[in-house]
């Protein structure tokens, strides 16, 4: 007979990883390196666009999902560890669950045209600036 019960180590871990995604959701923070939220992000800009590139290990692509609107991308899905019938676990360190994170970007985007690629438990997602957002040359007449 198996028991089937919440374990409470995973409420705790989801609390702490929301508790990290409400206090780094600033754009960029402090400074520029970052610890807590799920999954980590990195994000740089090329020419008008962003780039952000995001480590999920373990998690298939078919476990995400992205949404894009705005100037926020959100990334959810999840991630699970199957220890197999009668495993006893002595550590456990490794995160498994259901993750949702957004982020805010400076610019509004164009939600038709963000690009995702997802390689070896890394996810890129490739995010245009809006045309409103690009800057305008004017002509001296």
């Amino acid at each position: 007979m198996s028991l089937n019960y919440n374990d409470p180590f995973d409420a705790l871990f989801a609390l702490q990883r929301a508790l990290d995604a409400r206090r780094g959701a600033e754009w960029i923070g402090r400074g520029t390196a970052a610890s807590g939220s799920y999954p980590p992000v990195n994000i740089f800009q090329q020419g008008d666009d962003f780039i952000a590139v995001l480590e999920v290990p373990g998690v298939g692509k078919d476990n995400l999902a992205i949404e894009a609107k705005e100037n926020t991308i959100r990334i959810s899905g999840r991630k699970a560890i199957n220890y197999g019938e009668g495993t006893s676990v002595h550590r456990r360190e490794r995160l498994s669950g259901v993750f949702d994170r957004t982020i805010a970007l400076p610019i509004d985007i164009n939600p038709e045209a963000v690009r995702a690629e997802y390689h070896d438990g890394v996810l890129a997602l490739f995010i245009p600036r809006a045309e409103h957002e690009k800057p305008r040359t004017i002509k001296i007449g």
